[in-house]
């Protein structure tokens, strides 16, 4: 909650793989206070045995890491940390925060799309890696998830649906965070050092195939000042130019992807942000109309959305938060619903199970809760909620790494290739 009108000092983390104890280190080593950390993906946030059984990772992968001891209250993260999900997380634990939510204390998701304000600067997220063949379907998959199931991986895969409601945000987007990398990016950067480093690219950078084409039609729509990524286990920079249109100015997007947490590999950036706004995590009013605007839908509509419908939604959000200005910030309602690692009854619990979190999200908000499942589940320990709207209408609920399923050519990259500093391998300059 404190001001800092020098702005804040953000920290960028890229693939975790559950390595929260070394990568908190680091920060700690660089001597910079840091006031958040945000996470590119695979953050593996595995409580026990159970959720472990429920990570698309071969099992000779499947550690328990550092999570559980964040979850259990054994230790807290000592800066704000907010991640999404990659291809590599615990399917278990997820499902029970699909509009986001506290995984641990001080450790938030942002669900399978999301929009929260911190220190002013808006932060748009978006987990999962592109897969073409799931894409246009529901999210429909559901716990138990038993080892070997399909839906284990059709989980972390991105839908429609989540993609088109970030496209309907008007606002300026300060931060975008996306696993896999948006198609054409190579490009914008120094692509001829980047096959150098990972040969095996070469063939999906020339086809303009390598990333995600969802990610691509964010990028181009919202066009963020700053946009990070991981999944590719490498260091690269970009500059992503949007010409004038429309009514907009022209403008630049920095990309910026980071490795995995390993040592001698660029796995983190720390940077400034300005702003002299006091550094609380908040909502965002208009992503929130965008959810109820658009709730009725399990999948992207064929049609674009009345602005009207969004605006009057937003008008409804805006009075609310008018009438009590503390549900505007999200609150620390973090809650266990499964033992951690270590504790009398961890394993099995491969539920489904409830959180609380959600279920008093949805009531106050006016949203399906998409894990009620209907109604057989019960809600360990929620609060009542201050606004409930009932609402008949609910959205129904449909990797390791390796080679992308192939979609159609992407929109040609804009920006000629520009070079990309790495003299120093632990910063990488934005402008480059």
């Amino acid at each position: 909650k404190k001001k800092n009108p020098s702005g804040m000092r953000i920290a960028v983390e890229g693939c975790a793989h559950g390595q929260l104890d070394q990568i908190y280190a680091t920060i700690a080593r660089s001597g910079q206070q840091v006031d958040l950390l945000l996470c590119c993906g695979d953050f593996q946030p595995v409580r026990n045995a159970a959720d472990l059984e429920t990570m698309a990772v071969k099992p000779k992968y499947r550690e328990m890491c550092d999570f559980y001891k964040y979850y259990s209250g054994e230790k807290v993260a000592p800066v704000l940390t907010i991640f999404i999900g990659g291809n590599h997380e615990a399917a278990n634990h997820l499902w029970e925060l699909p509009y986001g939510g506290w995984a641990a204390k001080n450790i938030y998701y942002m669900g399978y799309a999301g929009v929260l304000r911190f220190g002013g600067v808006r932060l748009a997220g978006l987990s999962g890696i592109f897969k073409n063949y799931d894409y246009r379907k529901p999210h429909f998959e559901q716990p138990p998830f038993q080892g070997g199931s399909d839906q284990i991986s059709s989980f972390y895969h991105v839908r429609s649906i989540d993609v088109y409601r970030l496209k309907q945000l008007q606002g300026e987007v300060g931060v975008m965070l996306t696993h896999d990398w948006p198609t054409g990016v190579a490009f914008c950067g120094n692509a001829q050092q980047l096959m150098a480093r990972k040969p095996h690219f070469r063939d999906e950078i020339n086809s303009n195939t390598l990333g995600s084409p969802a990610a691509r039609e964010i990028l181009d729509t919202l066009r963020p000042a700053l946009w990070f990524s991981a999944h590719l286990h490498v260091k690269f920079a970009a500059a992503i130019r949007h010409a004038a249109s429309g009514g907009r100015p022209a403008c630049t997007t920095r990309f910026l992807a980071l490795d995995k947490c390993l040592p001698r590999r660029d796995f983190l950036q720390i940077l400034e942000i300005s702003t002299d706004e006091p550094l609380v995590l908040t909502y965002d009013s208009e992503w929130l109309a965008i959810l109820r605007a658009t709730q009725k839908f399990a999948t992207a509509p064929a049609v674009t959305l009345r602005p009207e419908a969004i605006r009057s939604e937003k008008e409804q959000i805006d009075a609310m938060f008018t009438a009590d200005p503390n549900l505007l910030r999200v609150p620390a309602n973090f809650r266990k619903t499964v033992p951690a690692h270590g504790e009398q009854g961890a394993y099995p619990t491969v539920g489904p199970h409830m959180n609380p979190q959600t279920f008093e999200f949805c009531t106050q908000f006016g949203l399906p809760n998409p894990c009620d499942l209907g109604g057989l589940l019960a809600v360990p320990g929620a609060t009542a909620a201050a606004a409930a709207v009932a609402n008949p209408d609910e959205i129904a609920l449909s990797d390791e790494d390796g080679e992308e399923a192939k979609p159609g050519p992407a929109a040609a990259a804009e920006a000629a290739a520009t070079a990309v500093a790495a003299s120093n391998p632990d910063e990488i300059d934005l402008d480059d």
